[in-house]
């Protein structure tokens, strides 16, 4: 019986840390997009690289 007095204050430290890791979690965005890295890896090839505006129009002039 005596060892309930141990293993409610660690459960409850324990149950604190898996709380304050899925609130960490939630505010840094990791749940925001799950379905495109699942997809990232069954295609074969790279993405294209993004269009940068600026040497387009340096080199229009």
């Amino acid at each position: 019986m005596n060892i309930l007095l141990l293993l409610v204050p660690i459960s409850l430290v324990l149950l604190g840390i898996a709380i304050g890791s899925f609130v960490w979690a939630v505010r840094r965005g990791q749940f925001d997009d799950l379905d495109t890295p699942a997809i990232d890896i069954l295609r074969d090839e790279p993405l294209p690289a993004p269009r940068d505006d600026a040497t387009e129009t340096r080199d229009a002039d």
